[in-house]
């Protein structure tokens, strides 16, 4: 298997900088995710950007949308922040046969209780056994695009519907 990784930015690459109590997005975690993880299939890291999902613009998700398209993986996984999360995954619903998953964390993969390496373990476990379509791994769980939300006061994901 090989996989594709487009990195948005978001928390899991967030960076907090006490002296000034602020975040700002970092560079791309998921390249030392998988190293610690000692993954065992190819894969390629491309960033798109480094911003807050709060900062993407219709323009944006069509720039992550022609590079997914355009890509010939089969198997695409984005990192990317989890306000607009959803946002991005209705954006890409209509490019045929890839299997595209988004993941991401609500706390950034340097703080110790991150969701970061599990969000992204689930979304590669998850992908292996998908069907071509877009999917978000969040909260343990994989969701279909269009069928999900973000509970802000669970600091989860759940099911639409």
């Amino acid at each position: 298997m090989k996989i594709k990784i487009f990195t948005t930015g978001g928390t899991l690459d967030k960076i907090y900088f006490d002296d000034l109590s602020t975040y700002e997005v970092g560079k791309p975690r998921v390249g030392e995710i998988l190293k610690t993880a000692k993954v065992n299939f190819e894969y390629t890291i491309e960033e798109i950007f480094r911003k807050d999902s709060l900062q993407l613009t219709s323009s944006d998700r069509q720039n992550i949308k022609q590079r997914v398209a355009d890509d010939p993986s089969r198997f695409i996984l984005i990192t990317h922040g989890t306000d607009s999360m959803t946002l991005t995954a209705d954006t890409l619903k209509d490019i045929p046969d890839k299997v595209i998953v988004l993941t991401g964390a609500i706390k950034p993969y340097l703080f110790k209780q991150s969701d970061a390496t599990f969000n992204v373990g689930c979304a590669i476990g998850a992908m292996q056994a998908l069907s071509p379509g877009v999917y978000i791994a969040m909260s343990g769980l994989i969701f279909k695009a269009g069928e999900v939300k973000k509970n802000r006061d669970k600091e989860r994901f759940e099911a639409t519907g």
